[in-house]
């Protein structure tokens, strides 16, 4: 099969493109035929070796991805060629060819396309995460999310929004603001300096995948309100002094998304919760911008560059 790879951790010019060996399946596994393969900021800090990575001979980054199934293995039961599937945390995905344990199998419903599967697939997890377990919100409430346009952000604010909350946020550039707006948040400011010196205490919830904004975070958010970290895209965050955070009785939490997405059972029951937003037609994603396979330093730059809104998807040669 073709795959994307490399040898040595560094920046983008270590990605080659080319032949390797097809992965061999165990009889609890599914090969699938990736259609369309997400991209993510984990891959970039995989490829630079700043983050954990699977050992393999060569390297084949990339953990999600959704295409079809083209075998099954004995073990394998309510699975047959020719389904399609999602999977979100699956190593090696960088590839025409995936083995994907059972139990990490997310059937795609047959009213939603392969490409829009991938396109709301970790980052539309993730969101819903983020919205209904570490943040109650309730409707007619105010939430801030750093980052609205981004791949997370764009999606968590429309299921907010769909959830009756009134969604404000930040980006970089005026044209993130105007996607932002355009999905319908209530007001969506500029970094500029001091764009936030009025918003103190003004947000029930206040979300944070930057890092480095979490003491703004605590700012932006009111006397009982919940500040959710849950990235550092911006670097780490400096250290919080929880006196603080106790004195206006805020909440600060966290979590890890493998802490919730712990079956077979638990991913198709999240999933058909986050795909229901896009059939009722309450979540619509941007159009991704997609790369083939072959393309991938091309695919990789672009995402590093900061310059994406939404997904960045690559695509096998047919």
């Amino acid at each position: 099969m073709k795959a994307l790879y490399f040898n040595e951790f560094g920046n983008s010019s270590v990605l080659k493109y080319g032949q390797v060996a097809d992965p061999k399946p165990t009889n609890h596994d599914l090969l699938v035929q990736t259609a369309f393969i997400g991209l993510n900021f984990a891959d970039i800090y995989r490829r630079r070796g700043d983050y954990q990575i699977k050992k393999h001979a060569p390297y084949i980054n990339g953990y999600e991805a959704a295409g079809t199934v083209v075998k099954v293995g004995n073990a394998v039961e309510n699975w047959t060629v020719g389904e399609r599937v999602l999977f979100v945390d699956v190593p090696l995905a960088n590839a025409e060819l995936v083995a994907i344990p059972v139990e990490k199998a997310i059937k795609i419903p047959s009213d939603l396309t392969t490409k829009m599967a991938a396109t709301i697939g970790l980052q539309g997890l993730t969101a819903d995460f983020l919205a209904h377990d570490l943040v109650r919100s309730h409707p007619g409430d105010n939430a801030f999310i750093h980052g609205i346009s981004g791949g997370v952000g764009q999606l968590l604010a429309q299921i907010l929004m769909a959830d009756g909350v009134n969604v404000f946020g930040s980006v970089s550039t005026k044209a993130k603001q105007q996607v932002a707006l355009k999905h319908g948040a209530s007001k969506v400011y500029l970094r500029v300096p001091g764009w936030h010196q009025k918003l103190e205490s003004d947000f029930d919830a206040v979300f944070d995948g930057i890092g480095s904004t979490v003491p703004l975070s605590l700012k932006l958010a009111k006397r009982r309100g919940t500040v959710v970290f849950f990235g550092i895209a911006g670097g780490n965050p400096p250290k919080i002094d929880l006196l603080d955070v106790m004195g206006k009785s805020q909440t600060l939490a966290t979590g890890d998304l493998w802490d919730y997405l712990t079956s077979a059972k638990e991913r198709q029951r999240r999933s058909s919760r986050l795909f229901a937003y896009v059939q009722r037609g309450l979540v619509k994603p941007v159009e991704p911008t997609i790369f083939d396979l072959d393309q991938g330093k091309q695919a990789y730059d672009y995402l590093e560059s900061g310059k994406s809104v939404g997904k960045v998807l690559l695509t096998p040669e047919d």
